[in-house]
């Protein structure tokens, strides 16, 4: 089990695309999502809703969003865009090199559309998490509060590290959002901002060895008035 320090917890963190069959204890989660309440939001708004779903309930999610991806391969249209259409050349660079280090990983090549496609279906699948989560937010809200939902979601990521558990957060979901909000039967006012996958990984398979890259402390930050 982790039980270090926030330092450590957010430099050891990642995404994790691969788990152990292993269950994970209703009272723990309960316990991480608890101290997760106190994340941080502007006024006070606390505009998240999370619906934690294992067993027969993620499986019906599953199999539902299963459904409409084979009538809809390539997802039944997005609830937001992910990314800006047109991403300046230094952020487009991040996410192909991530991407390549990723499929790198399983040996899958850029020309093997097949093993890629097959690799991001399992997307849907919470990458066979026993615990997955959906993250939604009032559709009311602004990009004010999607920030807080951010702070929310980095909040149960570091307090699941810190328990031993390992995460990914999945904007892909937005793709799939319909089904979803269908299924879960969530109020007309929510929309699914993303999904999350938690269990504990799975160290063996080569998938979880990736590290994506930082740019530098000096790149993203400017010290002023310090004599350093």
């Amino acid at each position: 089990m982790f039980m270090g320090s926030v330092f450590e917890a957010v430099k050891s963190r990642h995404s994790t695309r691969a788990y152990q069959p292993r269950s994970v204890d209703e009272g723990l989660l309960r316990e991480i999502l608890d101290a997760a309440r106190y994340s941080p939001s502007s006024g006070n708004l606390q505009p998240w809703k999370l619906i934690v779903l294992t067993g027969g309930h993620l499986q019906t999610l599953k199999d539902e969003v299963a459904h409409t991806l084979s009538l809809h391969p390539r997802g039944a249209g997005m609830g937001y865009p992910i990314y800006p259409e047109n991403l300046k050349p230094i952020y487009q660079a991040r996410r192909s090199k991530c991407g390549e280090d990723l499929y790198a990983t399983l040996g899958v090549p850029r020309d093997d559309k097949a093993g890629r496609g097959k690799q991001f279906s399992k997307n849907f699948k919470f990458f066979d998490a026993p615990v997955g989560m959906i993250l939604a937010v009032d559709r009311s809200m602004g990009a004010g509060q999607w920030a807080d939902l951010g702070m929310f979601l980095q909040s149960v990521m570091l307090l699941a590290q810190e328990r031993g558990l390992a995460t990914c957060a999945q904007a892909c979901w937005t793709l799939v959002h319909k089904t979803v909000e269908r299924q879960l039967e969530l109020p007309e006012e929510l929309m699914v901002f993303c999904g999350i996958a938690l269990g504990y990984p799975d160290a063996e398979h080569p998938i979880n060895t990736l590290r994506t890259e930082r740019a530098s402390l000096n790149e993203i930050a400017e010290f002023r008035g310090f004599n350093i």
